[in-house]
């Protein structure tokens, strides 16, 4: 299907461009989100007596996503998960979960801008592109973590592997540790036998 784009569109083409595209995807997406119209004589006939409208509200949104991609580009955000050990989610994280935590952390992002290629289905760090205009995309990170505290863990540079390995050390150093304190409450008790034997030796050479 031909069709006029009525703003820039990523691997597409720019506004104005009269291009080929699939039927499915012009009526699904293109035409009922107004990125786009018909390529026939009347619509191209609109878009150029709305050109200079379109292009003017086209920089006037841009220079605003501008604004926002300076406070928002390269920005972390936590996103709270149950995970098993290994660091596999019981789930995944989707471009709503991206959307809800940069929102609530005082940005307006709708999950529509956020690109996920495909979901996040494990801990640990991830970057995710954020699309908040034709022309304008920045990127975030997700720390995906089990609580507040891995997940600032994670942000100083530690992995899910290496969070693991330190809390199985942890373990297994207080399970030496509790091995040597029954190993020191034998030997006491060793030596109370042996002082025990030994008075009762003492007292029958008395005798």
């Amino acid at each position: 299907m031909e069709i006029i784009l009525l703003e820039r569109v990523a691997k597409l083409g720019q506004m104005g461009e009269v291009v080929n595209v699939k039927e499915g995807y012009a009526r699904n997406f293109l035409l009922p989100q107004g990125k786009a119209l018909r390529a026939n004589a009347s619509n191209i006939a609109r878009f150029e007596a709305e050109k200079a409208q379109l292009e003017a509200t086209n920089l006037e949104t841009k220079k605003e996503a501008e604004g926002l991609a300076e406070k928002l580009d390269g920005q972390q955000f936590i996103v709270i998960r149950s995970a098993s050990d290994a660091g596999a989610l019981y789930g995944s994280v989707t471009p709503r979960d991206a959307a809800e935590a940069a929102t609530a952390d005082g940005f307006t992002v709708d999950r529509k801008q956020v690109i996920l290629t495909a979901p996040i289905k494990y801990l640990g760090l991830h970057d995710v592109a954020v699309r908040l205009h034709p022309e304008v995309t920045v990127t975030i990170n997700l720390n995906v973590a089990r609580s507040a505290e891995e997940a600032e863990l994670q942000a100083s540079g530690k992995s899910i592997q290496e969070l693991a390995a330190e809390a199985e050390a942890e373990a297994e150093f207080e399970i030496a540790e509790l091995f040597d304190d029954i190993g020191s409450a034998a030997s006491d008790d060793d030596d109370d036998r042996g002082e025990a034997a030994e008075e009762t030796a003492s007292d029958e050479d008395e005798k």
